[in-house]
């Protein structure tokens, strides 16, 4: 996926489009991260619905690099809280490895993702996150 294909994924992720997201990925789809699986647009649909009725997400790309077989993207994802999201809410939603947040709160976290891509499609998603840094001792 080269970059001008990105910045249409990442413009239908950012407006919460979950079919234009979708529509970048071949099905099944392998998307895992912190606990979550997702391998079909209904999966996509109802785990990023649930999420973003709790937080506002955003990407914003850092550094980007593409071939015919990965895309690789270094970002900061910024969380901002619109309601209580508690570690009860998180489970039932099949991501209790997410971190609970109160209303108004924010997180912005570097993250590294790699699409891996056939013919054109994404078949996989993963993720790793920078640990946060600590304040000086």
């Amino acid at each position: 996926m080269n970059r001008d294909a990105y910045e249409r994924y990442l413009a239908c992720f950012n407006s919460k489009d979950y079919d234009g997201v979708a529509g970048f990925y071949a099905e099944p789809m392998k998307m895992d991260f912190f606990g979550v699986s997702i391998r079909n647009r209904e999966d996509l649909t109802r785990f990023y619905s649930f999420l973003h009725s709790y937080v506002k997400e955003s990407v914003r790309v850092l550094n980007f690099a593409a071939s015919d077989t990965l895309t690789a993207v270094d970002a900061i994802v910024r969380i901002e809280a619109i309601r209580d999201l508690t570690q009860d809410v998180l489970e039932a939603n099949g991501a209790g490895a997410f971190h609970p947040m109160e209303a108004g709160q924010i997180l912005e976290m570097r993250q590294f993702i790699f699409y891996t891509t056939k013919a054109g499609k994404i078949v996989q998603t993963e993720c790793a996150l920078l640990p946060p840094e600590l304040p000086p001792a």
